[in-house]
């Protein structure tokens, strides 16, 4: 089963690299961005497009991390308290047993 989910991975990271060669090779037009305040190169679009989809990304993820700090911080708190009552429900179990004898 393990070696199934391998190998569609596989395919669908080729389909993926190839459509990317795909779309690289088709938009090979040269267009220089003019940002208002600042003119870029003129590269090819896919450059272009290629390097707005990894700004996005990253831009996402940074958006993402107080989200991710967050809930790290609250799994690490609840994993104390859960030790702490674990501990607890452990000692009035041995307690029990100590009345009884």
């Amino acid at each position: 089963m393990r070696w199934i989910k391998g190998l569609i991975l596989a395919v669908i990271l080729l389909v993926v690299v190839l459509v990317g060669i795909l779309f690289a090779v088709n938009n090979q037009q040269t267009i220089a961005l003019n940002l208002i305040w600042l003119e870029l190169p003129a590269v090819s679009l896919s450059v272009w497009l290629l390097a707005t989809l990894v700004f996005g990304v990253v831009l996402g993820m940074l958006a993402m991390l107080g989200v991710y700090v967050r809930l790290k911080a609250t799994l690490a708190r609840s994993e104390r308290h859960n030790k702490q009552q674990q501990k607890e429900l452990d000692s009035l179990r041995t307690q029990g047993f100590k009345e009884l004898a």
